[in-house]
């Protein structure tokens, strides 16, 4: 079964929409926000837990999950499901953006991106078929087909041709999937310029996906870049496939993209954020590290619902951060991916009453 995608109801002030998509493991409401599970689990949480928090929907690593277990592993443990717990869908990167962060350790040739393991060294050549290969074999709902980053510090030939290798590579990727019942989406790249994203995304429309990604985004670039790729990118995407953007982002870049017509999310930052002591709350972002909440008797957000706002002051999240106490790392992230959920639960009311144009522009590009 491939995925199946609805538009529900449209902003009338805005781009923004609600839908929903359909996987052999279960309906996704969108906009959505994927927690991130590296390696099969989202941080300090147990399944059940992502679950009761009211997420749909995670994203497991390729890269990490191919060389540590191995995907033949998980494959023949039952697959990556059963292996982690989790009865939802699941989505699963390429790969792509672990191997180009590793930059000195990997090159780029049109069969792929050999790249040493940053575990032991050992040396891997993934090519656009062993990646489709890795992710069927680990039983994603959803796919990623492998494309190339480039940095804004490479030449603008190496732009272009970059992108159109990254065009080649996700036509391979299509060629290589011999599973019907898993979705596959295309990624648009084109760093930063206008003309080359405009391109890329006509080209990995005309190939044909069940769905499409903006890819090569939250990357250091500022608010008002990020805004502009993805206005030039749109309009080019068609509207009965879903859109995703990868790797973002605050929650108010969930408000913004979701205005500008984005129905998916992804990104490290409530988890990551979590375990470093920064929590997001309705006055601010919060860091337990300062002295200042060392008497403080109140809970962390006095609009927040969770479990630990409900029973925890900010005095003692702050106790557990500074004496590394691990149960610190768990109140901290049951917070701060409640307040990304309640976030897209406002995206999602907001739609429905026509007023998120209004809530995005109140926000600017900041």
């Amino acid at each position: 079964m491939n995925l199946q995608f609805k538009v529900i109801q449209k902003d009338s002030s805005s781009r923004g929409r609600l839908g929903e998509f359909v996987t052999s493991h279960g309906t996704v409401s969108t906009p959505v926000f994927m927690p991130v599970g590296t390696y099969g689990a989202v941080k300090t949480l147990a399944p059940e837990e992502v679950t009761a928090l009211g997420y749909q929907i995670i994203l497991s690593n390729t890269y990490h999950l191919y060389l540590r277990p191995g995907h033949k592993v998980v494959q023949n443990l039952g697959g990556v499901h059963k292996f982690m717990g989790w009865n939802g869908p699941v989505l699963t990167d390429s790969g792509g953006f672990q191997i180009f962060s590793l930059k000195k350790l990997m090159k780029v040739s049109e069969k792929g991106v050999w790249f040493a393991s940053h575990l032991d060294g050992s040396h891997h050549m993934l090519t656009p078929e062993l990646s489709v290969q890795i992710q069927q074999a680990l039983g994603s709902d959803i796919m990623m087909s492998l494309d190339e980053m480039y940095t804004e510090e490479s030449s603008s030939d190496y732009g272009q041709e970059a992108t159109d290798r990254s065009t080649r590579w996700a036509k391979r990727c299509l060629e290589a999937r011999t599973r019907d019942d898993l979705a596959l989406f295309g990624i648009a790249q084109g760093g930063f310029h206008e003309g080359l994203r405009i391109e890329s995304t006509q080209a990995i429309v005309d190939l044909g996906f069940d769905g499409y990604a903006i890819g090569g985004l939250s990357v250091g670039e500022s608010k008002e870049v990020m805004a502009k790729i993805i206005e030039c990118t749109e309009p080019h995407l068609p509207k009965d496939k879903p859109r995703y953007l990868m790797g973002v982002g605050t929650p108010d870049d969930l408000v913004r993209c979701v205005a500008r017509g984005i129905d998916m999310f992804d990104c490290v930052m409530p988890t990551r954020n979590a375990r470093n002591g920064s929590l997001f709350t309705s006055s601010g972002v919060v860091k337990l590290k300062n002295s200042v909440h060392r008497d403080d008797s109140n809970p962390l957000d006095s609009e927040c619902k969770c479990y630990t706002c409900c029973n925890f002051s900010r005095a003692y999240l702050r106790h557990l951060f500074t004496s590394n106490e691990v149960l610190g790392l768990r109140l901290n992230t049951i917070h701060n991916l409640s307040f990304y959920n309640k976030r897209i639960k406002d995206i999602r009311n907001a739609i429905s009453n026509g007023t998120l144009g209004q809530w995005a522009t109140s926000l600017g590009d900041e």
